[in-house]
């Protein structure tokens, strides 16, 4: 009885990893009060040892029915390991036209994820550093949950 108990849990397990096979890295950060201040960005670190993968960058908005906008934009800041830096401005289409939120989840809390770099390679191997800022005109941006980044295998 015992011993099967931890084999379901054990192939529970395999299953979730399996289902998610390309995923390389994954992180998300919650923002506080969910009100998402242009002086704090989410920000996140992962080491890249392969050079020759090719990666698709998204971005992970969690957003709440009182989210003011049927968009978003993001600045995502990122740091080389030879302290170089990059910066990208991406806009995440949160609802469409009519005003229908995009995106998975229940109630009143949207989940998205929204893909901005596809099939890229890393130069260099080490760490990397991202910073993502909200980029909209409001200082203080109410409806936002979590916002963090995802990075996956192309193929």
């Amino acid at each position: 009885m015992r011993s099967s108990k931890y084999l379901i849990i054990i192939l529970l397990a395999v299953l979730c990893v399996a289902c998610d096979s390309k995923m390389v890295f994954e992180q998300n950060m919650p923002i506080e009060n969910h009100t998402w201040s242009q002086s704090q960005p989410a920000r996140v670190e992962f080491e890249v040892k392969d050079t020759l993968a090719l990666h698709n960058f998204y971005i992970n908005l969690r957003n709440g029915e009182n989210y003011p906008y049927s968009n978003m934009f993001v600045f995502v800041e990122m740091e080389f390991p030879n302290g170089k830096k990059s910066t990208d401005t991406v806009e995440c289409v949160l609802a469409d036209p009519s005003g229908k939120w995009y995106g998975s989840g229940s109630g009143n809390i949207f989940d998205n994820r929204i893909l901005y770099k596809q099939e890229k390679r890393f130069p260099l191997s080490g760490r990397y550093r991202i910073n993502i800022y909200q980029g909209m005109r409001q200082e203080e941006l109410p409806g936002v949950y979590d916002v963090g980044f995802r990075l996956a295998l192309s193929k």
